[in-house]
């Protein structure tokens, strides 16, 4: 909820912020797939994978949105499809190297890796599925929330000059 509301006043949209969340369900459904195909169990250290996953998969949503969101405020066609395109690499380069830097853990080699394997599971599971949301779901769920208001400055700053506020008496 705080998350929410703190993307709400970045964005100054609930519409926004609804969708930077919408790809909270994914990695939950993919963490938990993954545990359940490699047969793990949820525990603390499942919990925090599972945490972390969101961490990262809410960082690339908030990644893509500000990208479609500049697209939109230019007024350009199809913003959600052009942000999802520039945003492609990095969000995939960031998931990624996740999974590959669990990769170790979700195995369990080690002195004592099985007990923290969940962890490398739950997080390599959530990944895999919120780079697919990121990139298919998140577009298709922006458009449909955002699509039918025009943008909208909502900048309260009277020195900007986009702003309805705009003081013309300072310039």
């Amino acid at each position: 909820v705080v998350i929410f509301f703190l993307l709400a006043i970045s964005f100054q949209s609930f519409r926004v912020s609804i969708s930077v969340l919408s790809v909270i369900p994914a990695v939950v459904a993919g963490s938990l797939f993954l545990l359940w195909i490699t047969g793990k169990t949820l525990n603390i250290q499942s919990y925090l994978g599972m945490i972390m996953a969101v961490g990262v998969a809410v960082a690339n949503a908030i990644l893509y949105i500000t990208n479609a969101q500049q697209y939109r405020k230019r007024k350009e066609t199809n913003a959600y499809q052009t942000g999802a395109a520039n945003r492609l690499r990095p969000i995939v380069m960031t998931g990624l190297a996740m999974i590959a830097g669990m990769t170790p853990m979700a195995l369990g080699f080690g002195e004592g890796g099985d007990p923290t394997a969940p962890l490398g599971v739950a997080v390599i599971g959530g990944l895999l599925f919120s780079i697919i949301a990121t990139l298919v779901l998140l577009p298709q769920v922006y458009k449909l929330l955002t699509d039918s208001t025009a943008y909208q400055n909502n900048s309260l700053d009277p020195n900007d000059i986009n702003s309805q506020y705009y003081d013309q008496k300072q310039s």
